[in-house]
C-alpha cells in the first residue's frame, strides 16, 4: 500500500520507504528524514531575491545576505521534481519536518482502500 504524503512525496507501507509520486523513484527508509534521499541545491539568496537598492552604494540592499541564510531546494535524484525549500542559516542541518510513525500508519491503512489520487477540497486544492 502507498500512501500520499504530499504533493510529490508517499511512503510505500509495505517497503518502509519515501517515493517520488512523479516518477515512483523510492528515495529513503520512510523511518527517516525524507530529505536524505534527495538532492540539495544550496542556492544564493541573492538568485531569488534581487536586491532592491543599488548594492554599489548601500550595504543593505533589502536582498538577503548569504552570509545569514541559504536557500535550500530539495529535488528528485530521478526526475528532478521539486520536493521542498527550506530557508535556513548556514552550516543549519536539514529541517525533520515529517516524522511518520511507520508501524501506526500501517495499521491505520490496513482496513483502507489505496487512494489512486489525493482528495481534493474546494477550489480543486489537495486536502
Amino acid at each position: 500500500m502507498k500512501v500520499q504524503m504530499t504533493e510529490n512525496l508517499r511512503i510505500d507501507l509495505e517497503a518502509e520507504m519515501w517515493e517520488c509520486r512523479k516518477c515512483d523513484t523510492p528515495l529513503v527508509s520512510a523511518r527517516e528524514n525524507y530529505k536524505r534521499g534527495l538532492l540539495v541545491y544550496d542556492r544564493d539568496p541573492r538568485e531569488i531575491h534581487a536586491p532592491i537598492i543599488d548594492p554599489e552604494k548601500y550595504d543593505y540592499t533589502f536582498s538577503p545576505d548569504p552570509e545569514w541564510i541559504h536557500i535550500l531546494e530539495y529535488c528528485c535524484p530521478n526526475c528532478g521534481t521539486q520536493m521542498e525549500v527550506e530557508y535556513l542559516p548556514p552550516g543549519h542541518p536539514p529541517v525533520h519536518d515529517m516524522q511518520i510513525d511507520i508501524d501506526a500508519l500501517k495499521a491505520q491503512w490496513a482496513e483502507r482502500e489505496e487512494l489512486a489520487e489525493p482528495v481534493l477540497g474546494p477550489k480543486g486544492r489537495v486536502v
